[in-house]
């Protein structure tokens, strides 16, 4: 039976940021990037709220290869960071940032555009009132000027020379792309995040399965051997019924683990984006492996200074700050220059040559508040981004000390359920040649069964809660997807 600390262990890994953050397998958090935030959670959702709600359990399939896939520790990881939904749209969200950048650029540079326009006209001169004074001998001005055509062809350039609010909105679009950057690598890590947990929920099941396989042959050797001693008469027959009791409940423990084991290779398959119905066995069992050359001080040091979110914070305050300045230089001249060249007559065969070339000057008099309006959200905007960047650098060190913990806890606990695997596995053997012998009762025999069960489902908790943590903590410290595989033994 699969233990409640695991179980949650997972449930937490699977909902990763259906509330807006990244949980660890004993309950902390991570922050999670920016451009994925979910604005509807549930405190306490269900497993099919989150996979409707948390795109890093999602991906794009690909299609099924007709053959059996042998998946390594690093192929899922690979295969998570292109098929992963969360990612994609990671990277959708940096796109449109980046458009936005390309934007305001654009209004900086010069802008040239060619002009043509063929017209025909019939003046009033009584609108534009155009009189003459009455001669003799002379006719009167018509009222009106008569149908005329014309053509005009130019070429026009306007260039911004100096423009405050554009200069400082773009340095704050700039800043928004480096930190859209950054929440991608943040997304790349809760993606490993994601795929790490659900591997290694598969590599526990698969064991789950083999434990109960042997406790299947096992119990049915075991009430073989029963059935014979009772017809020999040595045993009384309620030992043959326990006998079948176990070997029934052992079967059905079977049956349950490889269900279970079905049901988490296709949470994996949907999170890497393989096809529902591709076959795959994982070829990595990812053992114990003890984590050596770190300590929780030099880690904090590293996450401080690699952690994609934190710098990526760092990148939105740099943004709020410009985006205060461009406010602010609203208040300020803009200084512009046009110009236009071309030619214009009754047909493009009797062109003259006609110009402009203006200068131009724009100062602000009266907004009625406007500008003192936006200056203050902007600077409410950056106050906000502040304090989000100082608690973030305080739930970092905090990431990283909680995750120490839990990877020490999980250390100790993962060496001694495998010594006490070891001691109920003797205790097994010694009890059935004890029975064999006939110097106990099979009672005995079945509570040393339940002892290797109970045994061997701790050391699979306990390992897998050990990688879990494992996972966690190089979340923590930023770089997942390089740190990860070195830290679980250079797979």
């Amino acid at each position: 039976m699969r233990s409640k600390l695991a179980g949650t262990a997972f449930l937490m890994a699977a909902g990763l940021v259906a509330s807006g953050q990244t949980p660890g397998p004993l309950g902390y958090s991570i922050a999670t990037p920016r451009p994925i935030n979910p604005a509807e959670g549930t405190t306490n959702p269900s497993a099919q709220a989150i996979q409707s709600q948390n795109p890093y359990l999602g991906s794009v399939p690909s299609k099924n290869t007709g053959a059996r896939i042998e998946l390594s520790f690093r192929d899922a990881l690979n295969r998570g960071l292109r098929y992963n939904l969360g990612l994609i749209e990671a990277n959708q969200a940096s796109a449109d940032i980046r458009a936005e950048r390309l934007r305001v650029l654009s209004t900086l540079l010069p802008q040239l555009s060619a002009d043509g326009r063929q017209g025909y006209q019939n003046l009033s001169y009584k609108e534009i009132g155009l009189k003459l004074p009455p001669i003799p001998g002379l006719p009167t001005l018509p009222s009106t000027s008569g149908a005329f055509g014309y053509q005009d062809a130019r070429v026009s350039l306007t260039q911004s020379l100096y423009n405050g609010e554009l200069r400082n909105r773009y340095h704050a679009r700039k800043s928004d792309e480096q930190a859209s950057a950054l929440n991608i690598q943040d997304s790349r890590d809760v993606v490993v995040f994601a795929v790490g947990t659900a591997y290694m929920q598969v590599i526990a099941s698969a064991a789950r399965v083999e434990t109960a396989r042997a406790q299947l042959a096992s119990m049915a050797e075991l009430e073989r051997q029963t059935a014979n001693r009772v017809k020999n008469e040595v045993s009384p027959e309620i030992d043959a019924i326990r006998a079948q009791v176990e070997r029934q409940s052992a079967d059905q423990r079977l049956t349950n683990a490889t269900n279970q084991l079905a049901k988490d290779k296709l949470t994996l398959g949907r999170i890497i984006g393989l096809a529902i119905d591709q076959d795959f066995e994982l070829s990595d069992p990812l053992g114990y492996h003890p984590l050596s050359g770190i300590t929780s001080e030099t880690a904090t040091d590293v996450a401080l200074r690699t952690r994609s979110d934190l710098r990526s914070a760092e990148a939105s305050v740099q943004a709020a700050a410009f985006t205060v300045r461009a406010q602010k230089a609203q208040r300020l001249p803009v200084v512009s220059v046009s110009a236009d060249y071309g030619g214009g007559g009754a047909n493009i065969g009797n062109f003259n040559q006609v110009y402009t070339v203006a200068g131009n000057i724009s100062v602000p008099i009266y907004t009625g508040g406007r500008i003192h309006a936006v200056i203050e959200q902007a600077q409410a905007d950056l106050t906000r981004r502040q304090a989000e960047y100082e608690d973030l650098k305080g739930r970092v060190a905090y990431d990283v000390r909680i995750a120490w913990l839990d990877l020490s806890a999980s250390d100790s606990s993962a060496k001694i359920a495998l010594g006490n695997k070891s001691l109920a596995e003797r205790a097994l053997v010694e009890s059935q040649d004890r029975y064999t012998n006939g110097v106990t009762n099979f009672l005995e025999v079945v509570q040393a069964q339940e002892a290797v069960t109970a045994a061997s489902e701790n050391y699979i908790e306990s390992l897998f809660s050990y990688n879990v943590a494992m996972i966690s903590f190089a979340r923590a410290i930023g770089g997942a997807e390089t740190r990860l595989p070195e830290l679980l033994g250079g797979k």
